[in-house]
This record gives structure tokens, sequence and C-alpha cells, in this order.
């Protein structure tokens, strides 16, 4: 069973990222053949500062390795050191309709964002699909937001099979997760670095406490109850507590005698702590640049195998061999 993930390098990392992606993708490693890929290709439709691309591209790395990636389990690789993405994007499209790209929600959402569109934005999903379908992908991780992606992937698999012959491309399988994590940002909308609402996966420890100190809370009087419904400040702790330590809190609020600025120096402090372990693999692994940028080499290369067989078959099947 193949499993493959991919993550944009469009900024730094955030808390959101790593609940919502990050850690499950690692928890998949146990699970079967995992293909994890740097999306620096995609990245471009919103990133125009070559450095700065560079700079989140080798960030991202550092950070997915801090976070417990294993590349002796898993495949691991920048999008860009498999062209071969790009050739079956092109085949992908010649059997697309543009139907299918204009009702795409992601695209719709972001030039409603006022980003300028692009044919890159327009044609994001069938580059996803290359990057999924390269790979003889088995099951796909996404989250709610990210099923159309997925169905369309499937779509174009299929126009392939029915056009060049069945087994030309493996159809893969969404992995949903009910139970996905949406992260709340510090405003309590989901977090995303497109509502300025993110805290740092791995930011400096003053600024990041700053922040959880800046959430907005109601005027409740420190010695009265606080409301547990529509709290900012637990959803956020709860993802970093113990299950003994987030009861404590929810009791704390509902007896009253602490106030919210109690309850957000405990978050910041459970922040903190639990990323300790790594931000110490991260300050390792920036020590040593060589083998990160070795990591990446090593999985190209594997990745570049599998793409290799898919291509080949491909291209012979559509008459391009």
């Amino acid at each position: 069973m193949r499993i493959l993930t991919g993550l944009q390098p469009s900024g730094k990392l955030h808390v959101g990222n790593y609940f919502g992606a990050m850690e499950p993708a690692v928890r998949l490693q146990e699970q079967g053949e995992a293909f994890y890929f740097i999306a620096n290709y995609h990245a471009m439709t919103t990133v125009r500062n070559a450095d700065e691309l560079r700079d989140y591209t080798r960030e991202l790395a550092v950070d997915f390795l801090a976070c417990g990636l294993d590349p002796e389990r898993s495949v691991f690789f920048r999008q860009s050191d498999v062209p071969e993405v790009n050739e079956l994007a092109w085949i992908l499209s010649s059997v697309c309709p543009v139907s299918m790209l204009e009702k795409a929600h992601s695209y719709k959402d972001k030039i409603a964002k006022g980003i300028a569109p692009n044919h890159g934005l327009f044609a994001y999903p069938v580059l996803m699909a290359a990057d999924i379908l390269l790979y003889d992908s088995n099951l796909v991780p996404v989250g709610k937001d990210q099923k159309q992606h997925l169905e369309m992937t499937r779509d174009l698999a299929g126009k392939i099979n029915e056009a060049y012959g069945e087994g030309t491309l493996v159809v893969p399988e969404p992995m949903i997760s009910e139970g996905m994590a949406v992260v709340p940002g510090l405003d309590g909308q989901k977090m995303s670095k497109s509502y300025h609402n993110t805290l740092p996966l791995f930011g400096d420890e003053k600024p990041s406490k700053k922040l959880i100190m800046r959430i907005v809370t109601d005027s409740t009087p420190v010695e009265d109850p606080k409301p547990v419904d529509g709290s900012l400040i637990l959803p956020l702790f709860r993802l970093f507590a113990s299950d003994d330590d987030y009861a404590k809190m929810v009791a704390d609020h509902k007896s009253g005698g602490c106030g919210y600025g109690d309850f957000k120096k405990r978050l910041a402090e459970a922040y903190w702590e639990y990323f300790a372990p790594m931000r110490a693999r991260r300050d390792e692994l920036i020590a040593d640049p060589g083998y990160v940028e070795q990591v990446l080499a090593t999985g190209a290369e594997k990745a570049r195998v599998e793409a290799t067989k898919v291509i080949d078959r491909v291209r012979k099947a559509v008459g391009l061999a």
C-alpha cells in the first residue's frame, strides 16, 4: 500500500500545519510505503521571490524531519527534483475538461481573496493529480476541504484508462479522517496564513507567547465562572496539554476564581513544552545542512525510479513511445 502526501513551501509553518498534516503524515509511516514531497512547483503560484522559495523549501524539509519524518521508513523529496511530473501533468491536461477546473473550490476561493488569476492556479488540480498518479499511489490522506481535488484526480485517471487502456494509471482512494484536526487560529477562525491568525511551529519564545497573551477574551471578572463553549483558549490548550491538565482548565473555567491571563499562561507553557524535543532536533538539523540535502537527494533518486516506471508505461499507452 503506497501512501502519498505533499506540503507546499509557501511560508513559515504554523501549529495548524503540524496537527492538520505533518503529525498525521508521520503516523502514516507505520501503515504503508510512504512518499512525502515538498510541493515547490505549486508554491510558485504565490511565492514570486526565488530566495524565499529556496528558503521556504529548505525550512520545510528541516521542520518535517524535526517533527518525526524518518527517511529510513519513507521517501522524502522535492517535487521539482522529479521533472516527470510535468510531462504527466500535460498528458492529463489533454483529457481534462475545462469545466472541471472551473468548478474547483480552491481556485474560486483564492480569486475571491484577491489573488490574481493565472494558469498555475487554474490548472493546480491537474498538477496535483500528476503528483499522485506518478507514483501509483493507493491512498492519499486528505481533509474534507481537499476531497474535491482527490475526486478530480480519480476522474482524470479514469479518463486516461478509458481512452488508452485499463490499468494505464492506478486510481487512488482517499483517506479521509473525520477526526482530522482543524486547528483554530488565535481569532477563532481556522488557523491559516491567509487570516494572519497563526501560532508559529518553531518561533522564538517571547514573540510566540505574546501572540497567545493577545488572544481576545470577554470581560468576565476573575472570580466568576468563564464560558467553556466558544472559548478560544480551550481548543488550543487541548492540543498540547495532558488529559488531566485539560480537565483541570475546564473545571477552573466553570468554577471561577481564575482569570484569562492565568489560562493564557498555561496555554503558552504547554505549547512551548510540547514542541521542545522537536526544537532540539531542528537545531541539530540546521547545524548539519549537508545531511538534509542528502536526505532529499536520496529521496529524489528513489522517487524517480518509481516515476520512470509510470511515465514509461503511460508514454507507451498514449503513443509517445
